[in-house]
């Protein structure tokens, strides 16, 4: 899926990032929000507290945690504003603060934002 992709928030912005939203409903440790160079941050597209706390980002967890967020999301305001900037943008960048870079939310909101788009998951 080319219109969408995920970085972390405390890697430097590129002019090909396109539209950067930040995913994360807790603001990154030691970044300052003038350095983050966000177009938005959308807090709600982040998982819900208890969730992010049951997950703790381990990596075994992730599976469990992605099907319970995949719920949260499902016909979620937040989930909807992603899918019209992926549809109306051409790239559209998601940001999330994590140390892993393969078991976060940004993972799994690519994927369903494939899924729902029809240009595949992750």
């Amino acid at each position: 899926m080319g219109n969408v992709v995920i970085k972390r928030v405390y890697e430097a912005a590129e002019s090909d990032d396109g539209y950067r939203v930040l995913v994360d409903r807790i603001w990154p440790r030691g970044i300052k929000k003038d350095d983050a160079e966000l177009d938005l941050w959308l807090k709600e597209a982040g998982p819900s507290d208890e969730l992010r706390k049951q997950f703790g980002y381990v990596a075994k967890k992730f599976p469990a945690f992605a099907k319970a967020y995949r719920k949260e999301l499902d016909g979620s305001e937040a989930l909807e504003k992603l899918l019209s900037l992926a549809s109306d943008k051409e790239r559209l960048c998601l940001l999330y603060g994590a140390k892993d870079e393969e078991h976060n939310q940004a993972v799994v909101l690519r994927s369903v934002i494939g899924e729902q788009l029809g240009t595949g998951g992750a």
